[in-house]
């Protein structure tokens, strides 16, 4: 961008270009990140949830009733309740509280109950007679995770993880009011603090965009996976 548009660029929202991609920057970063690590836990809860549940494949009740509320009791809390009651937590692990990367330890903890709770609602979709079928060619229980229930599901899990990580992105926005960085530190600083309201409706834009792109890609994605089963 040249000089005189960077000029007019910040003549008009307040801001400089840089510090506009540097904030996205931070977004995608804490985006990224979360959601990796937070859909990886959470597929290892909603395993934990469909196999151990009444009538499931490795039946256990004590095990079934401790994940089950503990999902329960982290997807009932708001995040910025979440953000701050790990606040210790996040100091142990990261060393500070504030800062992109601080973030992603209350946005982890955040997303991945309702990850779990998202999947596990994918793979009891999945029919009983598939199951069933694996069961009679003498599938053990992890080939019928990999091989069949996973597969099967993996359709409406892209489209859960789509809508996790909407959820994830207004977290993230949420994260800037407590040192966060990302668009939502952008906002709230230059924008709501300074009422420069172009900078407000440019962020809310970007963040319409991200939603619209993000699913987007997953519908794509899921009807793909769909026409090939």
């Amino acid at each position: 961008m040249t000089a005189d548009w960077q000029e007019r660029f910040k003549t008009f929202f307040g801001i400089k270009w840089p510090k506009l991609l540097e904030s996205l920057g931070q977004t995608v970063y804490m985006l990224g990140l979360a959601l990796l690590i937070g859909a990886v836990i959470g597929l290892l809860l909603a395993l934990l949830l469909v196999l151990c549940r009444k009538g499931g494949l490795k039946q256990n009740r004590m095990v079934y009733a401790i994940v089950n509320v503990y999902v329960n009791i982290v997807r009932s809390m708001p995040f910025i309740i979440t953000l701050v009651f790990v606040f210790p937590l996040t100091r142990l692990i990261v060393g500070k509280t504030y800062g992109s990367t601080a973030m992603l330890v209350p946005l982890v903890i955040f997303i991945s109950p309702y990850m779990a709770r998202l999947i596990e609602n994918s793979l009891l979709e999945v029919s009983p007679g598939v199951i069933e079928a694996a069961q009679a060619m003498g599938a053990t229980t992890r080939q019928i995770i990999t091989r069949f229930l996973l597969p099967e599901a993996l359709p409406s899990i892209v489209l859960a993880m789509t809508t996790g990580t909407v959820g994830l992105l207004g977290a993230t926005a949420m994260a800037g009011y407590v040192g966060g960085g990302g668009v939502g530190d952008l906002a709230l600083t230059y924008g709501y603090q300074r009422y420069n309201f172009p900078l407000l409706i440019l962020t809310i834009v970007i963040l319409v965009v991200f939603v619209q792109l993000l699913q987007l890609l997953g519908n794509r994605v899921s009807g793909k996976l769909r026409q090939h089963r």
